[in-house]
């Protein structure tokens, strides 16, 4: 069966997703810059909240690239030791050279840190063209998944190149479709790739951007529609 993981920002988002039947979840806050590292206390109740789905951890420092300094690493160590501490089934990171290809030593070290568990690549996956290069080093440095969008803005607009980190893992790891993907249209990406899992934040407009940011909120009734279409899938 497919798997869909969805990303939330905020406690409400994990409770909705839950009662949905959501099978994991993604979190982290800044979401409309693709998102940011979630404050430790963010975390905290979001483990609770999710119960027995888990929730994986982006760890992503500021907005811009995917390129750390020595300061911006030691703050991705010190927030993926936090969200470990606090309960998070997973991390979620992407630490690139400036040639765009993972910085190996850097994911080495995260892990190590994480230990047991999960360790997923994010969408930094994309800024580099070379798909199986990119996944000969996940391969290689133990990551357990690799979102990606295939390059894309929206992952059905990059099926290739999904399709061929597919193929590159060979089952080896998880390739994840994500990016604008819409319910509806999870059954043609599926075709199309050869994906078993998706990723979407399912979530509707609440409050417009009057100066301070607009607010959304994840959307039952979305989340629904994906489990239906991914049970279909």
């Amino acid at each position: 069966m497919l798997t869909v993981e969805i990303a939330v920002t905020d406690v409400a988002g994990v409770r909705v997703a839950r009662a949905a039947g959501a099978h994991r979840l993604e979190l982290c806050s800044g979401l409309e810059v693709g998102g940011l590292t979630p404050s430790v206390g963010l975390v905290e109740r979001a483990v609770e909240a999710a119960g027995p789905v888990g929730v994986h951890v982006l760890l992503r420092p500021r907005p811009g690239d995917f390129v750390h300094d020595a300061d911006e690493f030691a703050v991705v160590l010190r927030d993926a030791w936090a969200c470990l501490d606090a309960g998070a089934a997973g991390l979620v990171v992407g630490p690139l050279l400036p040639d765009g290809r993972f910085d190996v030593d850097a994911l080495h070290r995260l892990r190590e840190l994480a230990g047991d568990a999960e360790l997923t690549a994010h969408r930094a996956f994309d800024v580099h063209p070379g798909v199986e290069e990119n996944v000969a080093t996940l391969l290689a440095t133990g990551v357990d998944r690799v979102l990606t969008s295939g390059g894309a803005d929206s992952a059905h607009d990059g099926t290739d190149r999904i399709a061929r980190a597919v193929a590159a893992v060979d089952g080896r790891i998880t390739v994840v479709a994500g990016g604008g993907v819409r319910p509806n249209r999870i059954g043609e990406l599926v075709a199309a790739t050869g994906v078993t899992d998706v990723h979407l934040s399912a979530r509707r407009l609440t409050y417009e951007d009057t100066g301070f940011g607009a607010r959304y909120e994840v959307d039952a009734a979305l989340v629904d529609a994906a489990l239906t279409a991914a049970a279909a899938a």
